[in-house]
C-alpha cells in the first residue's frame, strides 16, 4: 500500500476505509469495461510495508482505521454463505426490496413498515401492513463465502508470565479457506467492533450496556508465511549474508555454536553439540510418491535431577526462531496435539495444540515422565510421520507438525539407580523412545575434583550477574544466533556424499551386529536400535552439514553423528554406568559390574574380614580396573552383603 509513496489517498483509505474500500472495488468493476449488464464483482486486496502492530496493543484509537497484526490461526470454522444483498418481502401485499449488509460481522436493518401499494390511500378493500412485515426471500438474495478465525498472539513474543491474547477475524470472498489452524499469517484489516450477545435457548440475547462492544479484524489482506518466522520468509541484507558465509567457513564454527549453547551451564559439552544439531535439524525429503521424510531431530535428557536438564529446554525455547515451551503434567493429548472444540452457536471447529503451533520449531517437553501414557501415545505420529490426524464429531482432516521435540524427564526411581538395569530405569515403551534422535542418560558427577569446579562455576555465574560484569567468552549473541540458525536452515540443503553413504552403511551394519552379539537393544529390551537410529545418523550429520553451510555431507560430518551417537543412545542401550567416583571416570556396563562382583566373592568367603586394599590388588593383576573393583564394592555395601571395618580399610563379607 505504501510501494508507491504515502500520498493523501493513502492516508484516507488507512484512516477511513468503510468509505474508500467500495469505491476502489467500484473503479476496478468499471476499469475492466465488462460488456455485460451484470459485471463481475471485484474484490480489492491490500498489503503494507509497515511494521505488524501486537495484537495487546490495539486499542479504542485503532478502532475504524486498517492495522497490521500477526499472529497464529489457532481456529478456523467452516466457509459458510454471507449475504451481501438481501430481497425481502411484505407477508401482507408481497411488496419486495432490497437490503445491503453490512460488512464484517455486521448485520442488515429492516424497514419497520411497508411501503408498498397497499399502504397508499384511496385502496378500498385492501388490509393496510402491519408493523414489521418483511421476511427475507433466501433463494434471490445474494452471497458471498465467510470464514471466521480465531487469532494468537505469536508464542514468542508473548511477555513472560502473561497469557496471550486472542483476537476473532472475518474473512470474505477470495480469502476464506485458505488458512488452517497453525498457520503463521500477517492480517491487514479493518478494526472493528460489534455488540456483545449471548445465546439463551439457542436464541441471541444481549448481555452488556448498548454502548459496550467487542473488537474484532475484519480482512482486507492475508499473506500466509508458509514457513514461518526465522526461516525462509526472513530477508537478509547483501553484507550480512556475505558475512554469515564467512563466518560458516571459520574452522572452529562448531566449536563457538555449541559453546553458545547456555555457557553458564559447567560441563555436558555432548549434550551442548547435540541440542546445537538439533536448532539446525536435518534437510526434509518428499520421495516422488509424496511420502515425506522428517529431517527434524528429537533429543531426550534422562537423568538424575539438578543436572540442568530444565535449564537447558528453557535456553532452547528462546533461542529456537519457532518454540513453545510446555509442562508434562500440565499437557494433555488434546493440548499437545489438537482438539474440537464447540462455539456459541453449537457448531465445531478445530483448534490446534502445542505441536501444531511450534509447526517448522521445536517443542520442549518438560517433566515428560509425568504425563500420563495415553497423552504420550497420542504424539508418536507427530514425532515421525510430523502430521496430527483429527476424526471427531464428524471432522476429519490432517495438521502439519513438522517440529522437533526436545524432552526431560527423571527415571523412575527420582534418580537414576546403577544397582538396577536400563529398562527398569527408564519407564518409557519402545515405540516412543525409538523416535528419539539422541537420548542421553544424565548422571550427576560425584568427585571432590568435579564438585569444586562445579561450585567455582556456578559461584562464578552468580557473581558476574550480581555485578553486571559478564567477563569475555566464546559465547555468540543470542540475536547473531538466531539470525545464523535461520538463515542456514533457509539456504543450505546439503546432500549425502559417496564417502558419507559408505560409511553410514558399515556403521549401521557393525552395530547391529553389536547389539545381536550383546543381546541388548532388542526387541525385549527398552531403547531398541532400529532403521529408525539409522536415519537418526543421517539427520545429524546433515544438521553439523548444514551449519557449515556444505552442500555435501562429509565424513567428518559422519564420524562426529556417530560419535555423539554411541556416547548417547548407544551408551543408553547398553546399560551404561558413567558415574564418577573417586577412583577416576568409571564407564562399564552392569554386566561388567556383575562379574567384578563374582571376583570379590569368590576371593572374600562370608565371615571372613580382608583388607580392602589386598582385594583390589588382587583383582587389578587379573584385568579388573580399579574404578570398577571400586564400584563393586559399593554395590555390595548398599545390599547388605558386605561392611566396613577398622575405619574402612578392611572389609567383612556378611552374606
Amino acid at each position: 500500500m505504501r510501494k508507491y509513496g504515502r500520498g493523501e489517498l493513502c492516508e484516507l483509505l488507512e484512516s477511513n476505509p468503510e468509505k474508500f474500500l467500495p469505491l476502489f472495488e467500484n473503479g476496478a468493476s468499471n476499469a475492466l469495461l465488462q460488456p455485460s449488464p451484470t459485471p463481475t464483482p471485484f474484490q480489492v486486496i491490500l498489503r503494507d510495508t509497515k511494521s505488524p502492530k501486537s495484537i495487546r496493543h490495539l486499542g479504542s484509537e485503532d478502532v475504524g482505521k486498517l492495522v497490521l497484526v500477526r499472529g497464529i490461526v489457532l481456529s478456523s470454522s467452516d466457509v459458510k454463505a454471507k449475504a451481501t444483498m438481501l430481497t425481502i418481502a411484505c407477508k401482507n401485499c408481497m411488496n419486495t426490496k432490497t437490503v445491503p449488509v453490512h460488512w464484517g460481522l455486521g448485520g442488515a436493518r429492516f424497514p419497520r413498515t411497508c411501503d408498498g401499494a397497499a399502504q397508499q390511500p384511496g385502496r378500498p378493500g385492501q388490509q393496510r401492513c402491519p408493523l414489521d412485515p418483511y421476511v427475507v426471500l433466501p433463494d434471490r438474495s445474494e452471497y458471498s463465502d465467510s470464514q471466521l478465525l480465531k487469532l494468537q498472539e505469536l508464542p514468542e513474543e508473548v511477555p513472560t508470565g502473561e497469557m496471550p491474547r486472542h483476537l476473532r477475524c472475518a474473512v470474505e470472498r477470495y480469502l476464506a479457506g485458505r488458512v488452517s489452524p497453525g498457520t503463521r499469517v500477517t492480517l491487514l484489516g479493518v478494526y472493528s467492533i460489534k455488540s456483545v450477545e449471548g445465546r439463551r435457548d439457542g436464541n441471541p440475547i444481549s448481555t452488556g450496556a448498548v454502548a459496550l462492544r467487542t473488537p474484532y479484524i475484519r480482512v482486507v489482506g492475508l499473506t500466509v508465511e508458509e514457513t514461518g518466522r526465522g526461516r525462509s520468509s526472513i530477508q537478509f541484507a547483501r553484507e550480512e549474508e556475505e558475512e554469515m558465509i564467512a563466518f560458516s567457513r571459520d574452522g572452529d564454527v562448531y566449536e563457538k555454536m555449541w559453546r553458545s549453547i547456555e555457557p553458564s551451564i559447567f560441563g555436558h559439552e555432548d549434550i551442548k553439540k547435540a541440542l546445537c544439531l538439533q536448532l539446525f535439524g536435518g534437510a526434509r525429503k518428499m520421495m516422488p510418491d509424496r511420502m515425506k521424510i522428517r529431517g527434524d531431530i528429537n533429543v531426550l535428557l534422562l537423568g538424575d535431577p539438578g543436572t540442568a536438564k530444565s535449564q537447558f529446554l528453557k535456553f532452547i525455547s528462546k533461542v529456537a526462531p519457532v518454540a513453545v515451551y510446555t509442562s508434562g503434567k500440565g499437557s494433555s493429548a488434546a493440548g499437545l496435539t489438537a482438539s474440537v472444540m464447540r462455539d456459541a452457536s453449537h457448531e465445531y471447529y478445530l483448534e490446534g495444540g502445542a505441536m501444531v503451533l511450534a509447526d517448522g520449531g521445536i517443542v520442549c517437553i518438560d517433566e515428560f515422565d509425568k504425563m500420563n501414557v495415553q497423552d504420550r501415545v497420542a504424539i508418536h505420529e507427530a514425532m515421525e510421520q510430523q502430521t496430527i490426524s483429527i476424526a471427531k464429531a464428524g471432522i476429519t482432516t490432517v495438521l502439519n507438525s513438522r517440529t522437533s521435540v526436545l524432552a526431560a524427564a527423571n527415571p523412575v526411581f527420582g534418580s537414576y539407580d546403577d544397582l538396577k538395569s536400563a529398562a527398569e530405569n527408564i519407564d518409557f515403551q519402545t515405540t516412543i523412545l525409538s523416535r528419539f534422535d539422541l537420548i542421553f542418560i544424565v548422571h550427576d558427577v560425584r568427585t571432590v575434583e568435579s564438585d569444586k569446579r562445579i561450585a567455582t562455576h556456578v559461584i562464578d555465574v552468580h557473581r558476574q550477574a550480581s555485578t553486571g560484569t559478564v567477563e569475555s567468552s566464546t559465547a555468540i549473541e543470542m540475536e547473531k544466533l538466531k539470525r545464523y540458525i535461520a538463515y542456514c536452515r533457509s539456504r543450505c540443503h546439503p546432500q549425502l556424499s559417496p564417502e558419507g553413504c559408505a560409511r553410514l552403511r558399515s556403521e549401521y551394519v557393525r552395530i547391529r551386529s553389536e547389539v545381536r552379539r550383546a543381546g541388548y537393544g532388542g526387541s525385549d529390551r527398552t531403547i531398541p536400535i532400529t532403521v529408525r537410529q539409522l536415519e537418526a545418523l543421517v539427520r545429524l550429520s546433515e544438521a553439523y552439514a548444514r551449519m557449515e553451510l556444505s552442500p555435501m555431507v562429509l565424513e567428518k560430518h559422519v564420524e562426529e553423528a556417530i560419535r555423539l551417537f554411541k556416547t548417547s543412545t548407544l551408551d543408553a542401550a547398553r546399560g551404561t554406568s558413567t558415574r564418577f567416583e573417586d577412583g577416576g571416570p568409571l564407564i562399564a556396563t552392569n554386566k561388567e559390574v556383575e562379574n567384578a562382583e563374582m571376583e570379590i566373592k569368590k576371593r572374600l568367603p562370608v565371615g571372613e574380614v580382608r583388607s580392602e586394599r589386598k582385594i583390589i590388588d588382587e583383582l587389578v593383576r587379573t584385568g579388573v580396573p580399579e574404578p570398577l573393583v571400586l564400584r563393586a564394592l559399593k554395590i555390595m555395601v548398599q545390599r547388605d552383603q558386605i561392611e566396613y571395618r577398622q575405619m574402612r580399610k578392611a572389609v567383612l563379607r556378611k552374606r
